[in-house]
């Protein structure tokens, strides 16, 4: 019979559970070590490099934003500032409901509905405890409801803040421009470290022209913060004198325009919010004393942020209430040139001082049936040069045009600053046209329409056909006929000032090219004419000028747009308003001596003479001390 094997065998499971417990405590020896190991090195011989990235996640550097440097005009009066501005903001975190958040105060009228979405879209994507501005100025009125209601509102309340100010608000929205919020395009132009902290830019006028100056540059400043982010307090100093220094910010310089709110403001009433352009320039230096753009806008708006249907209304405005006229408006210049060319007609011998015509209301070239009309119907009857400058006699100039040229006209026009950027300081200028035979070949495919034509002569004579130049530049050669032919860049800046010590940067007069006419007599004979224009008995302005208490010139302008049948009579009833003549002006006085230049130009304002030149007389009136509000 075979013995059975004993049930259990003690003595074996006693050497097993032994082998496994050494094996175990091996094990764990060797993973304690390790762990040691490891904290030694990371406690000892790693503590510097932790407990600095430590103190770095403890440690925050917020951006500091400079101050933006202020604007003033010529007297010393602040046309841009920065004003602290109550923002309406909300701390996502402390909301409960932010939707329903939203929609009270919207129905108390603090937002816009329309807002809403964008603002559930900003409260979701950004850190919780960081505010999201609802509103970016609030009124008197609007901090009072809220403030009584703020109790509603947990995690909702206006702060103060830096915001761009304009205080003329739309008197000088186009020549100084305004600031807007950052896009992708600045971000890729500008210097970045300069706008840590910083949302707006300069986006036009002087404000984008010289945002160098005026922008400054960022500080920065250290916080403590807790493992979430969040601002705390220091529980002690120790800390903040380990912390680096702060960087204070440097603020933007202060820029001093050329420009004159009382000039401006009486140059931006006489044109009635109708559209048009003024430009008054000192023709001594080229500062510009005043440049108005009619109609204008509030640039405010652009400042503190405005609604989508806000900026649609203003974009899609007939009237282009955001096209600065100035600079970018381009128009025939009309009659306004017919002095220039006059010059141009002595000095290459296409006239002379005592050539008469007979001006019987039309003009036709030899061969050709086409009558080019005169704007007196029944005509001027005999004029000589004087005569044709002081009425504006068209046919005067039809007559002379073959002989002066479409080449000779191009070429003293251009030196007179027509058809070519004036080079102001400030960016967006337009060229125009002056047009010429290599002009045409240059711009038209078709070997027809290359060609130069007589009668495309004939019209240009007097500012029509292609011609187009700007307020401007008209404005600039109103100048340089004053000053006879000495020509200076005109620029909107004066001065540029720092904003911590207080020295300023005066900007000098750049003197260009002049206008080289060898007989001084010619400037005596034209000038003279310009003279009878406005003061003289038979003068197409006399009835602005007669009666001034000083002695100045000018030149009135009429542009046709559209085209007259020769069968027909220009009759300004029968046609839409859009469509009817644009009416333009030159001038400067006091006639010997001249301080002031002026260019106005009225869109479908018919008459120069009757419309334009009233506009520029209240100009030198207020700048020469004459005017209601002038001191003398």
């Amino acid at each position: 019979m075979r013995l059975l094997s004993p049930i259990k065998d003690h003595h074996s499971e006693r050497r097993l559970f032994i082998g496994r417990v050494v094996i175990a405590s091996v094990v764990s020896f060797v993973l304690l070590g390790l762990v040691t190991a490891r904290l030694v090195q990371l406690q000892v011989f790693d503590h510097e490099l932790f407990a600095e990235k430590s103190q770095g996640n403890r440690v925050r550097i917020e951006a500091v934003p400079p101050i933006r440097g202020l604007i003033f005009d010529r007297k010393g009066r602040v046309i841009a500032e920065n004003l602290p501005a109550y923002q309406l903001e909300l701390i996502p975190e402390q909301v409960d409901d932010i939707d329903d958040t939203l929609n009270r105060l919207a129905a108390i009228n603090l937002i816009e509905a329309a807002d809403i979405p964008r603002f559930r879209a900003l409260s979701g994507s950004s850190q919780q405890f960081k505010p999201v501005t609802l509103k970016f100025r609030m009124t008197d009125q609007e901090i009072a409801n809220f403030a009584i209601q703020r109790p509603r509102f947990p995690g909702v309340d206006f702060q103060p803040r830096l915001v761009r100010h304009y205080p003329y608000g739309e008197l000088f929205a186009h020549a100084v421009g305004y600031v807007g919020a950052l896009d992708t395009n600045d971000v890729q132009r500008l210097e970045l470290a300069r706008y840590a902290g910083t949302s707006h830019t300069g986006k036009t006028g002087v404000e984008s022209s010289f945002e160098n100056d005026l922008q400054g540059y960022a500080g920065y400043r250290h916080l403590i913060t807790n493992a979430r982010g969040r601002n705390v307090a220091a529980n002690t100093t120790e800390l903040l004198d380990s912390l680096p220094t702060d960087q204070t910010a440097a603020p933007g310089s202060n820029i001093y325009l050329s420009l004159d709110v009382d000039l401006q403001q009486v140059a931006y009433n006489a044109l009635e919010g109708r559209r048009g352009a003024v430009v008054a320039l000192d023709p001594t230096n080229g500062e510009v004393l005043a440049m108005v753009s009619s109609p204008s806008f509030d640039p405010n708006l652009f400042a503190v942020g405005m609604s989508k249907d806000q900026y649609n209304e203003l974009q899609n405005d007939l009237d282009l209430p955001l096209f600065d006229r100035t600079i970018r408006g381009t128009y025939p210049p009309g009659s306004t040139i017919k002095p220039m060319l006059a010059l141009a007609a002595l000095a290459t011998g296409a006239t002379n001082l005592t050539r008469k015509s007979i001006c019987r209301g039309y003009f036709q070239l030899e061969g050709n049936e086409h009558r080019y009309r005169d704007w007196k119907p029944n005509g001027h009857g005999p004029v000589d040069l004087h005569d044709a400058i002081e009425q504006s006699c068209d046919v005067y100039f039809y007559e002379i045009s073959n002989d002066l040229g479409i080449d000779n006209m191009h070429e003293y026009l251009t030196r007179f600053g027509l058809g070519s950027a004036s080079r102001i300081d400030i960016l967006g200028e337009r060229p125009g046209v002056v047009p010429s035979k290599e002009w045409k070949r240059n711009n038209f495919r078709d070997r027809d329409n290359q060609r130069w034509y007589h009668g495309e002569t004939v019209i240009a004579s007097v500012g029509q056909g292609f011609m187009l130049v700007t307020p401007l530049q008209l404005a600039v050669a109103a100048g340089t006929l004053g000053n006879r032919g000495t020509r200076y860049r005109p620029h909107l800046v004066a001065a540029v000032e720092d904003t911590l010590s207080g020295d300023r940067v005066l900007v000098q007069p750049e003197s260009l090219e002049n206008v080289a006419i060898d007989n001084s007599f010619y400037w005596d004979f034209v000038l003279e004419a310009m003279h009878s224009v406005m003061q003289g008995p038979r003068g197409t302005a006399r009835a602005v000028g007669t009666g001034a208490p000083y002695q100045m010139a000018g030149k009135s302008g009429t542009a046709q747009i559209v085209s007259i049948a020769q069968d027909e009579k220009y009759d300004a009833e029968k046609l839409l308003e859009r469509q009817r003549d644009h009416a333009l002006f030159i001038a400067f006085a006091p006639f010997d001596s001249p301080q002031i230049a002026v260019a106005v130009i009225v869109e479908n304002g018919q008459s120069g003479s009757g419309v334009a030149a009233p506009i520029a007389k209240a100009v030198m009136d207020q700048y020469l001390g004459y005017g209601k509000n002038a001191t003398p």
